[in-house]
């Protein structure tokens, strides 16, 4: 049974393989996955994902948001699928063409996931790309558009806030995964955070996603590894009521 810890992917949004080590330590066996950034990737290069697995046996996200004309990302998607990562994410802003060759440069060994929308966006963002109203008045909507890109590619699912993946799910089946960033625990909110649309862990897992990426809140902890457990606690206690069916 899949267990709170296993629902965390931590952000190694860090700027050299030392300091990602000594977070790969501390939450050793308190997440399920480590996350990959650009930051990172540009640092270390592919050596990161080695380092990771020497010290861990978590999974590993790359978070690369691949997003270029439809040959380069297959190509590109090709090497992606030699360095032996679970996920990987490319953009559904692009083009369909763009997201089904990245499946196929995959070849089937990296999951392959479309990012819809990024947290950090909200409706006024929308409305200044330029997009149309339809889309600025219910961002939800752009949402479930660039998921069904990402399905109808054979993604193996997106990346969206804990405010749409009812929506995900209900659309596209619980399949298709859902996996959540701009995940923040109430102890953890500040005004001074600048993602937009946020959930709590438990309120992502009773929606239904499959993931959620956590980074500050367990970074800037005085216990990063405590910080870890106090997630996985709340999404167990999360996961034991919605199995009685207080969701």
């Amino acid at each position: 049974m899949k267990k709170g810890k296993d629902y965390i992917v931590f952000a190694l949004d860090v700027a050299s393989a030392d300091e990602a080590k000594k977070y790969v330590k501390l939450l050793k066996g308190k997440v399920g996955m480590f996350k990959i950034g650009l930051e990172l990737f540009i640092q270390t290069g592919p050596d990161i994902i080695s380092i990771i697995k020497e010290l861990s046996d978590a999974k590993i996200f790359l978070d690369l948001k691949f997003h270029d004309i439809s040959e380069t990302v297959k190509r590109v998607m090709e090497r992606v699928a030699q360095l032996g990562v679970d996920l990987v994410t490319v953009h559904t802003s692009s083009s369909q063409k763009m997201v089904e060759m990245a499946v196929k440069g995959g070849g089937g060994s990296v999951g392959v996931l479309g990012v819809t929308l990024l947290t950090d966006n909200d409706a006024s963002v929308v409305e200044a790309c330029g997009f149309k109203e339809i889309y600025i008045n219910d961002i939800q909507s752009l949402v479930i558009k660039r998921a069904e890109i990402a399905y109808k590619s054979g993604c193996k699912g997106v990346v969206c806030s804990g405010q749409e993946v009812i929506m995900i799910k209900s659309r596209f089946g619980k399949d298709f995964m859902a996996v959540t960033p701009a995940i923040r625990p109430k102890w953890s909110i500040t005004n001074k955070d600048d993602q937009k649309r946020i959930t709590t862990p438990a309120m992502a897992v009773k929606a239904g996603a499959d993931l959620i990426v956590v980074g500050r809140p367990i970074k800037i902890s005085n216990d990063p590894a405590l910080a870890a457990q106090k997630i996985a606690d709340e999404i167990d206690v999360a996961i034991k009521e919605k199995d009685v069916g207080f969701f």
